[in-house]
């Protein structure tokens, strides 16, 4: 699926197809409505005829009518919505978002060594089976949602929320943070990707191993450069600098999609744009600029992140 469509009415999942039918449900039911609408308009224009009384028009139109169409749809929709997946951990692969100013921490459980994974901005998720996400802020409230895999899910300061996905195919799921948060809230997306369980676990496989070491003389600068601008006083990367989380790890960052949180397409030149100046991009993100680096040091920090997959 391609990974910039973000729509309801394109279900890859269980719960995203129940909502799915709501939305066609409801405008089916706008549309018949609108034009019953329409054609009483016309009529009313019309010069002949004896007009209806006003009892039957408050009656009908303004009691009968609704309360049978709303009755209608309640039912329908409380039937439907009792065969919403529970929001359980149980049998479910637990995944911990949490959502701060403006992007995304995603911590997994490594199965083979005991330790937590962190990564940001994508979650990676196996195919055909049930994947719990435990969700919390660590600043304002927030909201995440991938409408096509389920519905949103509020993520307060100071509290657990919970929120159960299912992918029946591979793809590239686009989603969004659902409640304003601030200057950039528009630019806080995150992508679900969805693999086959082989891959996935290949995958987090690589996530779990520490940082590339460097394997040319820029990567290598690049590599110096990121310690002595004392980037680690807000990133971590395994491996070279371990301990801060203020800042997105940035361990694996190269084999992301993305930088910014959706907002570019990882690449050693967005790199360079990024580091030198985010304020550009993203006007209120806390990291700093760096345009004080000469060019061929700030061309060598880009080409290490990069290289970091």
């Amino acid at each position: 699926m391609n990974g910039n469509l973000q729509s309801v009415l394109h279900p890859a999942g269980w719960d995203a197809a129940i909502i799915s039918g709501f939305a066609w449900v409801l405008f089916g039911a706008g549309t018949l409505i609108f034009l019953a609408v329409m054609a009483l308009l016309l009529l009313s224009l019309r010069p002949q005829g004896r007009p209806a009384s006003a009892l039957l028009w408050i009656g009908g139109g303004g009691i009968a009518f609704p309360v049978v169409v709303l009755s209608a749809l309640l039912a329908w929709s409380t039937w439907r919505s009792a065969q919403l997946a529970p929001q359980s951990s149980k049998d479910a692969l637990t995944i911990s978002v949490t959502a701060k100013m403006w992007w995304w921490e995603v911590r997994y459980h490594d199965p083979a060594g005991g330790r937590e994974i962190v990564t940001a901005n994508e979650i990676h998720i196996p195919t055909g089976r049930a994947v719990y996400l435990g969700l919390n802020s660590s600043d304002v409230i927030h909201s995440l949602w991938v409408p096509s895999l389920a519905g949103k899910r509020d993520m307060v300061p100071g509290r657990v929320t919970g929120l159960t996905l299912r992918a029946d195919k591979p793809g590239v799921y686009r989603g969004q943070c659902a409640e304003y948060c601030g200057a950039q809230h528009a630019k806080m997306a995150l992508h679900v990707v969805a693999s086959n369980p082989e891959d996935f676990d290949a995958w987090l496989a690589r996530q779990a191993a520490p940082a590339l070491p460097a394997n040319s003389q820029q990567v290598e600068r690049g590599r110096a450069a990121f310690l002595e601008q004392r980037c680690q006083a807000c990133h971590t990367i395994r491996g070279v600098a371990e301990g801060s989380h203020l800042g997105p790890d940035l361990t694996h960052v190269g084999s992301r999609m993305h930088i910014g949180a959706g907002t570019l397409r990882t690449h050693r030149d967005t790199l360079n744009g990024w580091i030198a100046d985010p304020q550009a991009t993203k006007p209120g993100v806390f990291m700093p600029g760096s345009r004080d680096l000469d060019r061929e040091t700030l061309a060598a920090l880009a080409a290490y992140l990069e290289h970091l997959k």
